[in-house]
């Protein structure tokens, strides 16, 4: 396959993320410009399809206990009334939340999580995967489901809106080598190796490995991999023993205009009986509490002695709020689920593979961005897996496979 990446339709797609919209707020009410109503739910076995008569901007979900409930908040939406249960659901309520959201409410005969969310091609239907679980494993936070872009409805409207650029990152480290073909027009991945330099990350206590090196020596095969395929470029972040802020990372990636950014960990646990792979997407929201654990934990790679040496800059702390990312973060979760579909060949995944948090190292306003962990350097089978040459190829092969995929798929819908 040989891609036809212009340099065209790279640039409006960054020129396109690169105005931040802050919109004022006002006293006024608000009503959707756009709102789609309702029309149909069905909820049968471990599926739970909502159907519309019209766009909305998205949709959000969350857990209740005692009794255990799903619920779903649609953003633009119009409640309808009740809807068809069976299976894990047991009875369908709706309502209307606010003047822009509609809420859905499945109750429930037993805990049960949403493993996967998706809206259809043409941005009228949301299908739900549920999977039972323990009383204890009920997520904790919001997951979000945006349409394709091209099938959102509009937000609603406030009084006026104010453009502002996003200035540029810091300049703070030299930028790394791009390998792979001279042809500037073709997508460029960057891998982000995890903590180095002092900081070691996570030490496994099979043999001492630490996390550092692991992600490293992952973050090189992943690149040989993918210029063995000749069909992107990619850049690491640090290509030894490095110490690298948090900020730098994702800052070499805008300013190397990268297509795709990559961060490479090694998770940890308590039960050294946690094995599989993760990829995690940026919510403020964490998606569970262990979500929010691990983006506690990994966020404080940039103190020293009690010193920050990160802090975020000023145009990533008021993009945050801005909706112009949520573009990068829907193409974000995309990856995600491919990432997993293509790794899945080659390694094993958690039973809920895919998860939110909020990742310093993932905040990139205009970057699409997943980090990665690879395994479980408290488990014995995932460090003899992460450290085996054999482990290394196939995570590489699974990882490249899905930038390929990636790729290809917004080459065809353009």
């Amino acid at each position: 396959m040989k891609f036809d990446w212009t340099k065209t339709g790279h640039r409006m797609h960054k020129q396109g993320m690169a105005l931040g919209t802050l919109l004022a707020s006002t006293l006024l009410a608000i009503h959707p410009a756009q709102a789609g109503s309702v029309s149909r739910i069905e909820a049968s076995g471990s599926k739970i399809t909502i159907s519309f008569d019209d766009l909305v901007e998205g949709a959000s979900a969350f857990s209740l206990l005692g009794p255990d409930r799903i619920a779903i908040d649609v953003q633009g939406g119009k409640a309808g009334q009740g809807g068809y249960a069976a299976g894990i659901v047991k009875a369908v309520r709706q309502g209307q939340y606010d003047p822009n959201t509609a809420r859905i409410v499945f109750d429930l005969d037993r805990p049960a999580v949403i493993t996967e969310g998706r809206f259809s091609a043409d941005g009228k239907s949301l299908q739900l995967n549920l999977q039972p679980v323990g009383q204890g494993q009920i997520a904790n936070g919001r997951q979000s489901f945006l349409p394709p872009m091209n099938f959102r409805a509009e937000p609603p409207r406030k009084s006026y809106s104010v453009k502002m650029p996003l200035g540029k990152p810091r300049d703070s480290v030299n930028l790394p080598k791009i390998y792979g073909p001279s042809d500037t027009s073709r997508p460029l991945v960057v891998i982000d190796a995890g903590h180095g330099g002092h900081d070691p990350g996570t030490v496994s206590p099979h043999g001492g490995k630490y996390e550092k090196n692991v992600v490293l020596a992952l973050a090189r095969a992943i690149r040989d991999r993918l210029v063995a395929g000749g069909r992107v470029r990619v850049a690491l972040t640090r290509d030894s023993d490095e110490f690298l802020v948090l900020e730098e990372r994702y800052g070499i990636a805008r300013r190397l205009n990268a297509d795709l950014f990559i961060s490479l960990h090694a998770d940890a646990a308590g039960n050294e009986d946690a094995s599989g792979a993760t990829v995690y997407t940026l919510s403020e929201v964490a998606s569970d509490r262990e979500a929010a654990k691990l983006a506690a934990r990994e966020n404080k790679a940039n103190i020293i002695n009690g010193i920050n040496l990160g802090g975020a800059t000023r145009d990533v702390s008021s993009i945050l709020i801005d909706l112009t990312q949520r573009e990068t973060m829907n193409v974000s979760a995309d990856f995600a689920k491919l990432l997993h579909r293509e790794g899945s060949r080659q390694m094993a995944f958690r039973k809920i593979p895919h998860r939110f948090a909020s990742f310093v190292v993932l905040k990139a306003p205009d970057t699409p961005s997943v980090l990665f962990e690879a395994g479980y350097l408290t488990n014995k089978d995932d460090v003899a897996f992460l450290n085996s040459g054999d482990g290394r190829s196939r995570v590489a092969t699974g990882v490249a496979s899905a930038i390929e995929s990636h790729f290809a798929r917004k080459l065809a819908m353009r």
